[in-house]
């Protein structure tokens, strides 16, 4: 049996046979991780309540064959309290869940940035400092552009021609110049572009600035952008569209 201790926020869970449940977790030194937690589903679990999507939780567990074992589990704070009464906060935040399971990909390799923005994402949306569809946006960039997958919106995402071009191809990379444009690219209105640039670099005074349609049209080019670079649709997503 080979112990170790980590924390990380819970994702998602699934049962398990009559009282077991799995637990997908991002944790700060193991990355993701599936764990069992075994008879959690019982009233009379000691930590059951502590394994549920949006928890910030310090964890003992163990290696298995195929899953890893939660022995211990320690509430460090229960984001779910302030979100899930909140229809805007709880779709976003699902969103972001969702997002990181699909975002980090491989189990068990580290990904100390992506968790560390999750919690910072999930503090502030359960803070309600700022708009939660904001918050959501800001968190999918980051995290993109963690993983590698920056949008182009200073230059030409082709030829990298400096300045602010007024096209946006979500299959180029981002903005794109006249010469580069490919066919299908939208020309978004120039303030929501300095939005996507506001919420990547936390700019937040111009970001909560921002009018509702820029953020719209904003919304719509992050979650399309996102899309095409995970190649698969966050389904979330679509309730946060309806909000």
């Amino acid at each position: 049996m080979s112990l170790y201790r980590d924390e990380g926020v819970v994702l998602r869970t699934q049962k398990l046979g009559e009282a077991d449940r799995i637990v997908t977790l991002l944790t700060r030194r193991t990355g993701l991780v599936r764990a069992v937690g075994k008879g959690v589903r019982r009233t009379k679990s000691r930590f059951g309540a502590r394994l549920e999507p949006f928890s910030h939780v310090d964890l003992q567990l163990y290696t298995g064959r195929t899953l890893d074992v939660i022995t211990q589990a320690e509430t460090v704070r229960a984001y779910g309290e302030s979100i899930v009464g909140d229809y805007s906060r709880y779709t976003a935040a699902t969103a972001m869940l969702e997002t990181a399971e699909k975002i980090v990909v491989v189990e068990k390799d580290p990904a100390l940035r992506q968790f560390l923005l999750l919690i910072g994402a999930l503090r502030t949306l359960g803070e309600g400092s700022h708009d939660s569809r904001l918050v959501l946006d800001a968190y999918l960039l980051r995290s993109l552009a963690v993983a590698g997958y920056a949008p182009a919106l200073n230059e030409c995402a082709k030829c990298g021609t400096r300045g602010e071009h007024r096209s946006f191809a979500v299959h180029a990379g981002g903005s794109v110049c006249t010469v580069c444009r490919p066919h299908g690219a939208t020309h978004p209105a120039a303030q929501t572009l300095q939005l996507m640039l506001a919420l990547l670099g936390g700019d937040w005074p111009a970001a909560d600035a921002s009018e509702e349609r820029h953020r719209n049209e904003c919304s719509g080019l992050v979650a399309a952008y996102l899309q095409w670079h995970l190649e698969n649709g966050i389904r979330s997503l679509r309730l946060v569209e309806r909000s």
